[in-house]
């Protein structure tokens, strides 16, 4: 038994696609449950979602009156009846085979979470200039996750699917953090000696920012997410998330400290570089305006990450939000007639 877990809030342009898209799964029907948590959306959502409902059974929305996506996924897997929770954003496109790949790698693996690459999809050409940029390790550090063609164990999967009982294992997700949920909750589940399996089968599609703003504004909240979850869990399982903060760190002393004003011009030279190179390399197919936006993107997500992670820092240390985490019980596992 299989509950899909996702949280929505005035989602009118895109509940109803990504639902047709997870009923379209090839997974028997009979042992999905479909589970929404909506945030009190404003819009049609819940009367797109109300009438998908009728003609599908499975379809159950739950309030979510936090209106925080960890706070929504709490409510579903406490709702869920199946075995595995599949965790699914609606900005999202799933392949038929989704489901069923991210079960048969659960039991092929005997991982406690496994899920796919993000592969990100452009509609505009801005998109397609981040898309680029975003498959560079110059972009997101190398994280393995954005690598359609890697596999094996690794500290974090895009989305997930877990098994249920890892949440009475090492609790739900933090209910406070507005970003970086994913990353704090998979910590956790590699500090209580579970698992987690990256697999180019399972494949997932999703649409990044469309705007400098939108994008600056993203990585501004990833970055202040992470040093949350630094500051609460007290390590990260890799330096990666360190590095944008370090190189804001890094640019603001060339800047501020006269004594090494004289090495500024070669570093930021080095960087524009090393960034306008990689910038080539990875858009020349879009041409020299792609090639020229993906080359200001790059210090985009840099300086918001890394400006985010400080100020993640200053908030805090000054004010932690953070307290233990509830867990769920275990159930019988549920196996269809």
């Amino acid at each position: 038994m299989v509950t899909i877990a996702m949280p929505a809030w005035n989602e009118e342009p895109y509940i109803e696609a990504c639902l047709r898209s997870v009923q379209a799964q090839d997974y028997p029907r009979e042992r999905l449950e479909i589970l929404v948590a909506d945030g009190g959306s404003t819009d049609r959502t819940r009367e797109l979602l109300a009438a998908l409902a009728v003609d599908d059974p499975r379809i159950r929305v739950i309030d979510n009156p936090e209106r925080l996506q960890a706070a929504g996924l709490n409510r579903l897997i406490r709702a869920a009846r199946g075995e595995i929770v599949v965790r699914m954003d609606v900005h999202c496109e799933y392949a038929p085979t989704y489901v069923r790949t991210c079960v048969e790698t659960l039991e092929q693996t005997g991982a406690d979470n496994v899920g796919g690459a993000q592969r990100a999809k452009a509609k505009t050409a801005f998109q397609q200039a981040l898309c680029a940029a975003l498959a560079s390790p110059v972009g997101v550090g190398g994280a393995r996750y954005r690598d359609a063609t890697a596999e094996g164990f690794v500290d974090t999967v895009f989305l997930g699917a877990f098994r249920r009982a890892i949440f009475a294992r090492i609790g739900l997700y933090d209910p406070k953090a507005i970003t970086n949920e994913d990353a704090e909750l998979n910590q956790r589940l590699l500090a209580a000696g579970g698992s987690i399996y990256l697999s180019p089968a399972i494949e997932v599609h999703y649409y990044p920012r469309d705007s400098f703003a939108t994008l600056a504004k993203q990585y501004w909240k990833y970055g202040r997410g992470r040093a949350r979850t630094l500051l609460k869990l007290g390590r990260f399982p890799t330096v990666r998330p360190l590095i944008p903060f370090a190189m804001v760190v890094g640019a603001s002393a060339l800047v501020l400290l006269p004594p090494l004003w004289p090495l500024a011009p070669l570093a930021f030279a080095g960087y524009a570089l090393a960034t306008g190179a990689e910038a080539v390399r990875v858009a020349s197919p879009l041409g020299l305006r792609g090639m020229a936006t993906a080359w200001a993107i790059f210090p985009v997500l840099h300086a918001s990450h890394g400006a985010g992670f400080a100020g993640g820092l200053l908030r805090y240390l000054r004010a932690p939000d953070w307290g233990p985490v509830e867990t769920v019980e275990e159930r019988p596992i549920l196996r269809a007639v």
